[in-house]
């Protein structure tokens, strides 16, 4: 294996409602599986940028983060541009994380029929 590098891995899903409990849910069940799915240790994720669409405005998905361990690392909340025609209630992270994988062995993660956003990226 090689060197670990600092790599960024994305993902998305989306929310049944704009409540503070879907929005914990789906934040939470979505990170976890970023980090599963990619072998992270919590010791090797540098920063998390989270954004969500205009219409999801119960809680700050960072605030679900810091609900399964993530008070020590660098959060971010921002909203996603709001485009016509875009897909509503969703929320996307960057993940920022040390790895010695390759960039082309690290698995992003869309959930909640949020896949159709990255249709061109493998399972």
């Amino acid at each position: 294996m090689s060197s670990p590098r600092l790599h960024g891995l994305r993902g998305a899903s989306r929310c049944a409602a704009n409540t503070a409990e879907e929005i914990t849910e789906v934040t939470q069940e979505l990170l976890r599986a970023m980090i599963e799915r990619n072998d992270v240790s919590h010791d090797d994720v540098v920063s998390v940028i989270f954004t969500t669409t205009p219409d999801l405005t119960a809680m700050f998905p960072a605030a679900a983060a810091r609900g399964i361990g993530f008070g020590d690392v660098p959060l971010l909340c921002a909203s996603e541009i709001a485009v016509p025609g875009a897909m509503p209630l969703t929320v996307r992270i960057l993940l920022h994380a040390y790895s010695e994988r390759n960039r082309d062995e690290l698995h992003h993660v869309y959930l909640r029929d949020a896949q159709s956003l990255r249709d061109d990226l493998p399972e």
